[in-house]
């Protein structure tokens, strides 16, 4: 009945329907409409123009001089951007930051990203042929690991090129995870841990976040050769590279380091297809005295608030990545209970849409 044209103009004229036609028009404009917008804050964070509107409204002519557009065409993208709440229009021709150009700010990962999305929006260029398989993708190369599955020989010494690549993602999830870091941490706080390992610890981001919520407590690190290195000068940077111990191997082929109470995969097991999900778990199993605490944190499929995130975005980004797949949380809990866990645990994050926290007990 929805799909007739009739009801839908007798829908967008009744008074008790009026309101819900609406709201469902501008839904599917706002899908249809949804690859502009995000060019328009495409445009905005390389003119870096949240930064320029930091110390308050500007005008448009003044703008339009630092940006080296024509008047017109920088008044086109402030009225866009006005229109999708990231800046304000004002009196005068002035415009000043709105709520969501003022979260940009406050959130410089988030602009990593949108400049990251230029590969995706390449590969999703035609969805059916990337559905098909049909199509290589430009997220496959800039994931140098996505390659690697159980079974492969240890990871040679990297070209110089494949360097670069490692170089780029891990600045990438460097920068992202100190956001995410702070919602495990309050949902999961670290007391009463003597020894956390963090499996795909990248450049030690999150266990730098660790450590300065607890002081005493002993880390370690584990990820990648190429990985491991930065991590080593990053941590070295912080003045934290005394307090870590960092172990280099690839968790489809290595055993993981034992000794810890606690083992983490932050953002790790939603890479990976269901076989390499196994084995990791697996080995996490290996690792951990019985008693210890497996954590895992990551967007999840069906998160209360976040849906899209997990089935609409992460299936589409990890399709053209190459494997992996936003999971539930019951979805996870059945692969821990093969891999010998138990007592899993879902706790409560304050921003679902960016991270959910399970825990497990290794039986």
């Amino acid at each position: 009945m929805i799909a007739q044209p009739a009801f839908q103009r007798w829908a967008a004229g009744f008074p008790l329907t009026r309101s819900v036609a609406e709201r469902q028009s501008g839904a599917l404009f706002d899908l249809c409409s949804g690859f502009v917008y995000s060019q328009i804050l495409a445009a905005c964070v390389r003119l870096n123009l949240f930064s320029r509107l930091a110390e308050g409204p500007r005008p448009c002519a003044a703008l339009a001089e630092e940006l080296g557009l024509t008047v017109e065409a920088t008044r086109r993208l402030l009225r866009a951007a006005a229109a999708l709440n990231l800046v304000e229009r004002l009196s005068d021709d002035r415009y000043g930051l709105a709520d969501l150009g003022a979260a940009m700010l406050g959130n410089p990962a988030i602009e990593a990203f949108v400049e990251h999305h230029a590969l995706l929006y390449a590969d999703l260029a035609d969805p059916v042929a990337l559905l098909r398989g049909e199509a290589s993708t430009r997220l496959s190369g800039f994931w140098p690991y996505a390659e690697r599955k159980p079974g492969d020989p240890p990871l040679a010494e990297p070209d110089p090129e494949t360097a670069r690549a490692y170089a780029r993602y891990s600045e990438l999830m460097s920068r992202s995870q100190a956001l995410i870091a702070e919602d495990v941490l309050e949902a999961f706080p670290p007391r009463g841990r003597r020894r956390w390992l963090d499996v795909g610890a990248g450049e030690g981001a999150f266990v730098a976040a660790l450590m300065a919520r607890a002081p005493d407590l002993e880390a370690m690190i584990f990820d990648l050769p190429p990985v491991a290195a930065r991590a080593r000068a990053a941590l070295e940077k912080r003045g934290l590279l005394s307090r870590v111990e960092i172990f280099e191997g690839d968790f489809l082929a290595d055993p993981l380091p034992k000794g810890a109470d606690i083992l983490s995969l932050v953002r790790i097991l939603h890479d990976h297809d269901d076989d390499s999900v196994a084995v990791l778990l697996g080995r996490a199993h290996d690792a951990l005295a019985p008693g210890a605490t497996l954590m895992i944190a990551e967007p999840m499929a069906g998160a209360r608030g976040a849906e899209r995130v997990g089935d609409a975005y992460f299936g589409f980004y990890l399709l053209a990545m190459g494997r992996g797949r936003a999971r539930s949380s019951s979805e996870i809990a059945t692969l821990l209970d093969a891999a010998g866990f138990d007592s899993v645990r879902e706790l409560k994050t304050r921003r679902p849409l960016l991270v959910s926290v399970l825990t497990a007990r290794r039986v």
